[in-house]
């Protein structure tokens, strides 16, 4: 069943259409879920959609992408086309655990829930409802708050299918699991993705999120992530983005730690036409620590939105943040990052840097690292930097005998290396590293005597460069 999103306002067809088919959204629900659906579909018309004057919405304008009509499927289509070749995943001596989506919906394997060794479930968040009712009680709408933000109480009201993951105490994940999500339709696609992930007491996964689209499509995909971390639990996250320039992703996600518990995250856009990357953290256990990272390359007319709460609620906590970001042509960049530190967290280290490379005069970044501080005894700084590639380092590797274009690139290329670096999952970190030298030489700059080696080049050219100088 598909139901067309249009006449009126954005937010008044989609009254009526949970007026209309509140039955089919809440097909699946248990009591608990059917509670926390009805409770965002009532924040959800209480609140009023972000403009300009919001303060966390000035720089993202939405106006455009509300004004389109698109169509919702309230039920699961026939897949079509060859499933298996469109989730191959390119990435070398690779092996995850993956889970697939297709316009929003799970594309089922054997089951739409798997049963790994140790205890571990994953699959489809849909299906987890009726066979897992006590773990989505205990997790489920527990750290996204729906009262505070109208996308979340969207999602929260009309969410039905997404990825869940439940890893029991003591057991590591021996393969990433890897969440494929590809929109491929020939309709403006409103999608409204839910996940849970849910790591117990001395565990630790990779999670490898990717979103892809294989046409030109309009699409507007608001997807919420829940995810919580027990005791000395251990989370690498990779949410990696590459759609095509009608799209618009508002990707949220909301990390919960207990007790030393260790969370290393990246954001990864490398094309979208309207991202906005949004990591929630709450340090909520002594000993907590979280390291938020992202890179963006954008170009033509694509705006990206980088926005970062961490909350260091107890004592003994750390929280990292690295951002940076290279714009050509005349795309628009957003850095939005608070670090609350409530009074009884003492000895609270907090650091937040979001450095931005401008390629041309019509390239914008909008930046504001911000501290609130109610502690005393913290360490804690912020820095926001936004300039042009310098000179003289250009000069330094020209006087070396390359020519101004390599050298820019090559710049562009050691400027994004120091978010890449930090990636530990070598397989994943080399293919990143592969598209972000593609990405520079396809789209943000070109350049017939490359000397960045990728994967079509014959062989690998060295220059013998002190990048200390760079």
């Amino acid at each position: 069943m598909k139901a067309t999103v249009e006449n009126g306002s954005f937010k008044e067809r989609l009254l009526k259409l949970y007026e209309d088919q509140g039955s089919v959204i809440s097909r699946n629900d248990t009591h608990y879920t059917a509670k926390v659906r009805s409770k965002g579909f009532g924040n959800f018309r209480a609140l009023n959609l972000p403009d300009r004057k919001n303060e966390l919405w000035k720089n993202t304008d939405l106006t455009a992408v509300l004004n389109q009509d698109y169509t919702k499927y309230l039920e699961k289509t026939e897949s079509g086309p060859d499933l298996d070749f469109m989730f191959t995943c390119e990435v070398h001596n690779f092996e995850t655990d993956q889970v697939s989506f297709l316009n929003g919906w799970h594309v089922r394997t054997a089951k739409d829930l798997r049963h790994l060794p140790g205890g571990i479930i994953i699959g489809s968040l849909g299906e987890a409802f009726q066979q897992y009712p006590d773990l989505i009680e205990r997790h489920y709408g527990r750290y996204a708050d729906s009262g505070k933000d109208l996308f979340l109480a969207m999602n929260t009201a009309f969410a039905r299918d997404g990825l869940f993951i439940y890893v029991p105490d003591n057991v590591v994940v021996e393969k990433p699991v890897q969440m494929i999500s590809i929109i491929n339709h020939n309709e403006n696609l409103l999608l409204q993705n839910r996940n849970l992930v849910i790591i117990g007491k001395n565990s630790h996964m990779t999670l490898v999120m990717c979103d892809d689209s294989t046409n030109q499509q309009a699409s507007f995909n608001n997807s919420v992530t829940e995810i919580y971390l027990d005791e000395n639990a251990g989370l690498e996250h990779y949410k990696l983005q590459n759609l095509n320039n009608n799209s618009t992703l508002l990707n949220s996600t909301y990390f919960h730690q207990e007790a030393g518990s260790r969370l290393n995250t990246f954001a990864i856009t490398l094309n979208g036409g309207l991202i906005r990357n949004y990591s929630n953290v709450k340090l909520n256990g002594r000993g907590a620590d979280a390291h938020v990272n992202g890179l963006y390359l954008v170009d033509k007319k694509q705006h990206v939105d980088n926005r970062v709460f961490v909350e260091h609620a107890v004592p003994d906590c750390t929280s990292n943040e690295l951002f940076k970001g290279i714009l050509d042509d005349e795309a628009s960049a957003v850095f939005n990052g608070h670090v609350l530190v409530q009074r009884d967290a003492q000895r609270t280290n907090a650091y937040q840097q979001n450095r931005n490379i401008l390629l041309t005069d019509k390239a914008t970044v909008n930046t504001r690292p911000f501290l609130e501080i109610y502690a005393d005894d913290v360490k804690c700084s912020h820095g926001a930097t936004v300039g042009r590639l310098d000179n003289e380092a250009l000069f330094y590797l020209r006087s070396r005998g390359i020519c101004l274009a390599s050298a820019r690139l090559l710049l562009m290329y050691a400027f994004a290396a120091e978010v890449i670096n930090k990636m530990s999952l070598d397989p994943l970190m080399y293919r990143v590293d592969e598209m972000v030298k593609q990405r520079l030489r396809g789209e943000l700059h070109v350049c017939e005597t490359c000397v960045l080696h990728c994967a079509n080049q014959e062989k690998e050219i060295h220059f013998d460069i002190d990048l200390s100088k760079i």
